[in-house]
């Protein structure tokens, strides 16, 4: 027999249950001790739980419009979970609505452009869009959401010659918080546009989306290793290394351990849009400051094959300089609770967008510094600026440090006029 949860004002999962049915809802509904419904109400997030007083499974727009009516008419909270990978914020005692069977999707090879539902991940855009030589912005997992990745701003390896994901959006299908369907373009809404690309999930729930693909058939890629006991000579050399680069080529430092032994090592990750030979001709000085390689290669393949990972971002922050004493505290770390730490450059294309561009933050950030643990040793040299990203970003609290201020301000803005009562807040939350 199903246990319900039941809320402050008393509404049990029959009468949501109802409520769907009756607003046209046709997906399917798991309740409390339903199988499904403990699958369902996870996300990838180590730790998280989240318990809704229903999960549904939104089978197209008219359903997400059911569940945010009915949330509406019961005065519940609504959450929208495709793959997991950006939920941060639980949905006890609300609707958690998945859009993960809403997998559509259609490449418009002549006009460069993907269309696709809320469910899709970057693997089917990248396979589809890969048959005509071209290549999306996606991220360093092919397994990671499209539409969250995109709206949160969306950072892959190819952003340093194309930009942000959220740059390349050219239109969104956006239910309210209303329920109403609109269509967000430069010539549709244009606010809901500007403030949907980098303003992730605040103004509604997108149920399809268009951006524009590029002409990227082969890159050269791949992550080379080294021994760590040059870390802060690589460290130093790669600051300014990096200021000499062409925008076709996109690198990340990672301390980090050999695959095959634990070693701690140096992991170089490189990605360039172009020919190897040029490649391998740009990257020669810092391998030869690295030393000796260990394990790894570049080699020349597929966009869709160059697989390059990424680190869990429990601590992030932007930063315009690589000091020496932030090198010396990082290189320092050692012994079996090391943690790993991602050190990638930024600039390019990602400063230098086009006019109109949505509130992508801190553009202006030369590196992002991850980390995949807290490390309260190092918060003396850590914070030193306060940016974050929305993509990375564990904690949802600190939402307004992913903006630069004049974007913040504007967004409250657009969120008054789109979501005055902040029902969609279970999320990286802007406030109105």
């Amino acid at each position: 027999m199903s246990v319900q949860v039941v809320v402050e004002r008393g509404v049990g999962s029959d009468e949501v249950v109802a409520g769907l049915l009756g607003c046209g809802f046709n997906g399917e509904v798991y309740r409390p001790g339903d199988d499904e419904y403990d699958v369902l109400r996870r996300s990838v997030v180590p730790g998280f739980e989240s318990r809704p007083v229903v999960v549904v499974e939104a089978g197209g727009r008219t359903d997400v419009q059911a569940a945010v009516r009915t949330a509406k008419e019961f005065g519940l909270p609504l959450a929208v979970q495709a793959t997991g990978h950006g939920t941060r914020v639980p949905a006890d005692g609300g609707i958690l609505v998945r859009t993960s069977a809403m997998t559509s999707l259609l490449i418009d090879s002549e006009r460069m452009i993907a269309k696709v539902g809320p469910g899709t991940r970057w693997g089917a855009v990248i396979d589809a869009a890969g048959q005509f030589g071209l290549a999306p912005l996606a991220g360093s997992s092919r397994d990671v959401g499209v539409t969250g990745y995109t709206l949160g701003g969306g950072v892959g390896w190819l952003a340093r010659k194309y930009g942000f994901a959220a740059d390349s959006v050219v239109r969104a299908e956006v239910v309210t918080a209303d329920g109403r369907v609109v269509i967000a373009s430069a010539d549709e809404h244009p606010d809901l546009f500007w403030a949907i690309r980098g303003g992730s999930g605040n103004f509604g729930i997108v149920t399809s989306l268009e951006f524009r693909l590029y002409p990227v058939r082969q890159v050269h890629a791949g992550i080379v290793y080294f021994g760590f006991e040059r870390a802060a000579e690589i460290l130093k050399f790669y600051r300014d290394w990096t200021t000499t680069i062409p925008n076709e080529l996109s690198t990340a430092i990672v301390l980090t351990r050999l695959p095959a032994d634990g070693r701690r090592a140096i992991a170089i990750k490189a990605l360039y849009a172009g020919e190897a030979d040029l490649a391998e001709h740009i990257l020669k000085p810092l391998f030869e400051v690295a030393g000796p390689r260990l394990a790894g290669e570049l080699a020349t393949m597929p966009f869709g094959e160059s697989a390059m990972g990424g680190t869990p971002a429990r601590y992030v922050d932007l930063v315009d300089a690589l000091p020496d004493d932030l090198i010396g505290r990082l290189t320092d770390l050692d012994g079996d609770d090391a943690p790993t730490v991602e050190i990638r450059h930024w600039g390019g294309a990602m400063a230098h967008p086009g006019p109109g561009a949505g509130p992508v933050g801190h553009r202006d950030a030369k590196y992002s510094l991850i980390i995949d643990q807290e490390v309260p040793q190092l918060a003396d040299v850590l914070r030193t600026t306060g940016r974050t990203f929305v993509n990375f970003l564990a904690d949802p609290g600190r939402t307004a440090t992913a903006y630069a201020e004049a974007d913040y301000r504007r967004l409250r803005e657009i969120k008054r006029a789109y979501d005055p009562d902040n029902f969609f807040h279970l999320n990286h939350n802007i406030r109105p």
